[in-house]
């Protein structure tokens, strides 16, 4: 978000990219209630999402992160439900950490992202 503010980009838009760390239709709900576009904010998550699942492995590699479980939670908690269907695939104990993850992730997004906008 802070780059999209940094290039000018309008505020709807801002306000439809503040959420695309959560499942889309979590995105949708906070995108709404921020005043942005729900449509918008649910492809931005699902590209989140997307992204996250296909480059994980590579990055977990790089910085040499080997144990699953902290795998299966960073893949939920950034790529949310296609990074945990990822971890899932690849290992249950990382699935299990996944999705734990991402139920966290989801309720504490769901209260602070609209705190926070309304802060700023």
């Amino acid at each position: 978000m802070a780059i999209g503010w940094a290039l000018g980009l309008p505020d709807e838009l801002l306000r439809s990219l503040a959420p695309k760390s959560v499942t889309a239709p979590v995105a949708m709900g906070i995108a709404e209630q921020l005043g942005g576009i729900p449509a918008l904010a649910a492809v931005f998550a699902v590209l989140t999402g997307l992204i996250g699942a296909i480059s994980a492995k590579y990055l977990f590699d790089a910085l040499g992160v080997v144990p699953v479980q902290i795998r299966g939670f960073a893949l939920g908690t950034a790529s949310h439900g296609i990074g945990a269907a990822r971890a899932m695939h690849v290992n249950s104990d990382a699935g299990a950490y996944a999705g734990l993850a991402l139920g966290l992730q989801v309720v504490l997004a769901s209260v602070l992202i609209p705190l926070i906008a309304r802060i700023l």
